[in-house]
């Protein structure tokens, strides 16, 4: 089906960081999202950033893995669950997701 644009359709930052956080967090190796502290300052609120550029989105991710997890593999599924999420709920196009996983702890 094709639109016709009537006007500007502008897609919140914060829309994107609950999207890519729900995706995150859903991944059964995912812990938590790593969050800013006293010797973390460089971690969004949230452990998730977001830049969005003609159309574009840029995600930098913070997470805390489980410890059975394989931090690389974990790495990847997460790049490619994130740009799917975001692709096919918003229909924009990403142009780069970064994981970086900030702690391990055993699941509850």
């Amino acid at each position: 089906m094709e639109y016709k644009a009537l006007g500007k359709v502008v897609i919140s930052p914060k829309v994107l960081k609950t999207i890519v956080r729900l995706t995150v967090l859903s991944h059964p190796e995912v812990v938590a999202m790593a969050l800013p502290g006293p010797f973390s300052l460089h971690i969004p609120d949230g452990g998730v950033g977001i830049k969005v550029e003609d159309d574009k989105v840029w995600v930098n991710l913070y997470v805390i893995a489980s410890a059975e997890a394989n931090m690389y593999k974990l790495g990847f599924e997460l790049q490619s669950e994130v740009a799917r999420a975001i692709q096919n709920i918003t229909g924009m196009e990403v142009a780069e997701v970064n994981v970086r996983v900030e702690g391990v702890k055993k699941k509850a």
